[in-house]
C-alpha cells in the first residue's frame, strides 16, 4: 500500500504567468501544500528554507515530523505543469508518420487502422501507458485525450491516467459516417449509448472527477451525422458539468465538406459556416474545446467568442500536415481563450514546450504575411501553455499558476550552468543530463526562461507533481 500523503513545503524560485504578457518571478519563496495537494500558504522572500519552515509550521498547525520539505537546487525553478488541450492518445504510435498526406487522406491511411486496432486490450494498454509516461516526462500535468470509438479502450485510458496520477479529460470518439465500415458507430443511437456507458464508467472510478473527467467528443462534423450531432447536443445540455471537444476549420477541403454535408436548410443554422453547424446542434458552448481553428472567418470567430467556446492551437500538426497557420493574436484580440495542443500524431512531439516554441514561430510566419502584430512573445506562449490551457479545459480555478487554494500541479525545471571549462557543472559531458539549455551565469531570469522555451526538452523536467503527488522524477534530478 502507498504511504499516506503528507503535508509538504516547497522552497526556491517560482515562475508563472501573471497575465497574458507578463511572467511573475518569486524568489526565496516557500509554498505550503497540504496532504490533499492544495496550496495553503505562500511565503515570499522567506530568506532560507529553515526560516520559512519555522514561520509556516506554527501558523498552519503542522508538526515538523509530518512535513516533507522539497528544496529546489541552484539553477532550478518551479513552474506550473503544462496543459495539453488536444491530443489523440490512440494515435501515439504514429508520431512522425504522416508522409506527404493531407488531413483526409492521412486519416484513412494512418489513423483509422491504428485506432481500430486498439480494441485489443493488450495493445491499447501498451500505447496508453507510453503516451501517459511521455507526456508526464515533458511536464504535462493535464491532457485532453481522444481515445477511440471502443468503450473498453476509452475506459482503460481513464484507468491508466488515474493509476499514473495524471489529470485528464477522456473522450470516447463519436463517428457514424465518412469513415471505414470497420471503424464507426453503427448508428446515432449506438453512439450515444456507448458514450453514456463510458461516462458512467469514468464517473464510477473517479466519482468526484478530481483527476479524470469524461468529455463529449464528436470527432469532427463530417464524421457525425445530423442525428448524432443533435443527440450529442442534447446530452451536452443534460450534462452541463462535462466538457466538449472536437475539431474545427483545420483544412480547406474539410471546410468545403462541412458546407456540403450541413447546408443551413438541414441544420437551421444562420449560415453555412463550420462554427454555425456546431452552434445549431447545441455543441458550441463555453465548455467546448475547438482544435485548430486555422481558417475561421470573421463572423465565425465572433460567434465563438460570443458563445465562450475555446480554441486549442496545434502549431506542430498544422505545419506537419500543411493545414495552415492559425491567427492566434487575432483570436486573442477577439476575446477567444486559447491554449496549446500537441495533437499527436498529426503533431510529432509529446512536448507542450515544443508546442509553445512552434506557436511563437508560426506567429512569426503570420507576421511575415503583413501582420506584425501577430507575433507572440515567450511570455504569451507560456501563458497559453499554462493559464490559457487551464481555462480551455475548465480548470482555471484549480491549476495553471501559484495561488492559495489552487492545486499543486507543478514541474521542477532545471537548467545547466556552464563551468569554466565549458562543461555543465556537476554533469558529465555526453550523459543524459547534459541538456541543451546552457546558462552562463550572467543571464537575467527572463533570458533564462527564453532559453528554456527555445532550447529546452524533457531533460530539463526534473520532477512533476499532480495534486501534490510526485508523478514523475528523473533519476539524476
Amino acid at each position: 500500500m502507498a504511504a499516506p500523503a503528507k503535508n509538504k513545503i516547497f522552497w526556491g524560485s517560482l515562475v508563472h504567468s501573471k497575465t497574458l504578457d507578463e511572467l511573475e518571478y518569486l524568489h526565496d519563496t516557500a509554498v505550503a501544500v497540504d496532504a490533499a495537494g492544495k496550496m495553503v500558504a505562500i511565503e515570499q522572500g522567506a530568506g532560507d528554507v529553515a526560516k520559512a519552515v519555522e514561520t509556516l509550521l506554527p501558523r498552519l498547525g503542522w508538526a515538523e515530523a509530518d512535513v516533507d520539505v522539497v528544496k529546489a537546487k541552484d539553477g532550478q525553478f518551479f513552474f506550473p505543469g503544462f496543459i495539453d488541450t488536444h491530443l489523440h492518445a490512440s494515435q501515439y504510435p504514429n508520431v512522425g508518420i504522416f508522409g506527404n498526406s493531407t488531413l483526409l487522406d492521412w486519416l484513412n491511411t494512418y489513423t483509422f487502422p491504428l485506432e481500430a486496432s486498439l480494441s485489443d486490450p493488450a495493445k491499447a494498454r501498451k500505447v496508453y501507458n507510453r503516451v501517459i509516461r511521455k507526456t508526464l516526462s515533458h511536464g504535462t500535468t493535464c491532457a485532453a485525450y481522444y481515445a477511440t470509438v471502443d468503450v473498453a479502450s476509452t475506459n482503460l485510458l481513464a484507468d491508466l491516467c488515474l493509476a499514473a496520477g495524471q489529470r485528464a479529460l477522456i473522450g470516447r470518439v463519436c463517428m457514424d459516417q465518412l469513415s471505414p465500415a470497420y471503424y464507426r458507430d453503427e448508428s446515432p443511437a449506438a453512439a450515444l449509448a456507448a458514450t453514456r456507458a463510458s461516462i458512467a464508467y469514468i464517473e464510477s472510478v473517479d466519482p468526484g472527477m478530481k483527476l479524470v473527467r469524461p468529455c463529449l467528443t464528436p470527432r469532427f462534423a463530417p464524421s457525425c451525422s445530423g442525428p448524432l450531432m443533435r443527440g450529442l447536443g442534447a446530452l451536452a445540455a443534460e450534462r452541463p458539468d462535462l466538457p466538449i471537444q472536437t475539431h474545427i476549420s483545420e483544412n480547406k477541403n474539410e471546410i468545403a465538406l462541412v458546407h456540403e454535408l450541413f447546408p443551413p436548410s438541414s441544420t437551421g443554422a444562420a449560415d453555412d459556416s463550420y462554427a454555425s453547424v456546431y452552434d445549431a446542434f447545441g455543441l458550441l458552448t463555453d465548455r467546448t474545446i475547438l482544435a485548430h481553428a486555422v481558417h475561421l472567418g470573421e463572423a465565425e470567430a465572433d460567434l465563438i467568442a460570443t458563445r465562450g467556446a475555446k480554441v486549442s492551437h496545434c502549431p506542430c500538426s498544422n505545419s506537419a500536415i500543411t493545414s495552415g497557420a492559425a491567427r492566434i493574436r487575432w483570436l486573442l484580440d477577439k476575446g477567444v481563450c486559447c491554449g496549446l495542443g500537441t495533437d499527436m500524431s498529426g503533431g510529432y512531439s509529446p512536448s507542450v514546450l515544443e508546442a509553445a516554441r512552434l506557436a511563437a514561430l508560426v506567429s512569426r510566419h503570420v507576421a511575415m504575411g503583413g501582420d506584425e502584430h501577430a507575433k507572440l512573445t515567450v511570455e504569451e506562449v507560456l501563458f497559453l501553455a499554462t493559464k490559457g490551457g487551464a481555462e480551455v479545459v475548465g480548470l482555471q480555478r484549480e491549476v495553471g499558476g501559484f495561488a492559495v487554494g489552487m492545486d499543486w500541479d507543478v514541474q521542477l525545471v532545471g537548467l545547466g550552468t556552464v563551468d569554466a571549462e565549458g562543461g555543465v557543472e556537476g554533469v558529465a559531458e555526453g550523459t543524459e543530463e547534459d541538456g541543451n539549455v546552457d546558462v552562463f551565469g550572467w543571464e537575467s531570469w527572463p533570458d533564462r526562461v527564453a532559453k528554456w522555451v527555445y532550447n529546452g526538452d524533457d531533460r530539463n523536467t526534473k520532477k512533476v507533481w499532480v495534486r501534490g503527488r510526485l508523478v514523475h522524477e528523473r533519476i539524476h534530478s
